[in-house]
């Protein structure tokens, strides 16, 4: 089972910044996971929530801000070139996660699409792009089907969805596999690897080991490697 480090080494470090990045590195982690938003002038960037307010003190949104505004006001943000930099360096896997609804629908997977196939990230290292949505991955999918995806389960998520997604990779939460383990071997059956977000405990990362989970996505990479 790989480790893969969720917004980097996040339990020690500020999430998705170069040092959570270059600490989940130094922790052994096999991967990094990102979570992925344009700016108003369509520069990709690593921010999960739509707001600016948690993180930066700032009321504005990441959609309606351009990047050097928002660059202004958190000075350690990455833009998704920054991370694959990181990555591609390090030779680690990763998994980028495209948030939505958003005002752009579906105009950043087109940017990431372009991005991976411009750098040929897919010949350096194993990349996934992965999201909750399932318009989103099917977009990609009909955008390049040679780019890997993950469809993102939560406890809303109908079957069917996992079911007839054109996903390579299926990763539910954590939550969901505690109650029903049976959902590994089910997505197994469609042909398709797994993850798991946030795998964080010790019963946890033996529960997803145990159950042959690909990949779990973990908070805290160093200490999950103790469970292997």
């Amino acid at each position: 089972m790989q480790i893969y480090a969720h917004r980097g080494a996040s339990a020690d470090f500020p999430e998705m910044t170069a040092a959570a990045y270059h600490g989940a590195i130094a922790q052994g982690a096999d991967g990094f996971e990102c979570d992925l938003r344009l700016s108003r002038d369509e520069v990709p960037v690593l921010w999960h929530n739509a707001s600016m307010i948690e993180r930066a003190g700032h009321d504005g949104l990441i959609a309606e801000l351009k990047y050097a505004e928002i660059k202004r006001a958190y000075p350690q943000l990455l833009t998704l070139d920054e991370f694959l930099d990181i990555a591609i360096t390090a030779n680690k896997g990763v998994l980028i996660e495209t948030k939505h609804p958003v005002i752009s629908g579906n105009r950043v997977e087109e940017i990431v699409a372009e991005r991976l196939t411009d750098r040929k990230v897919l010949k350096k290292i194993d990349c996934s792009v992965m999201s909750f949505s399932w318009g989103a991955i099917e977009k990609l999918h009909r955008i390049n089907p040679a780019i890997p995806t993950t469809f993102l389960m939560s406890a809303k998520t109908l079957w069917m969805q996992a079911r007839f997604s054109s996903a390579r990779s299926i990763a539910p939460g954590i939550n969901e596999v505690r109650e029903n383990p049976d959902l590994i071997r089910k997505i197994r059956a469609l042909g398709k690897s797994t993850a798991v977000w946030t795998v964080d405990s010790g019963s946890d990362i033996e529960l997803c080991r145990d159950l042959g989970v690909d990949i779990a996505i973990t908070n805290t990479p160093s200490r999950a490697r103790t469970f292997l």
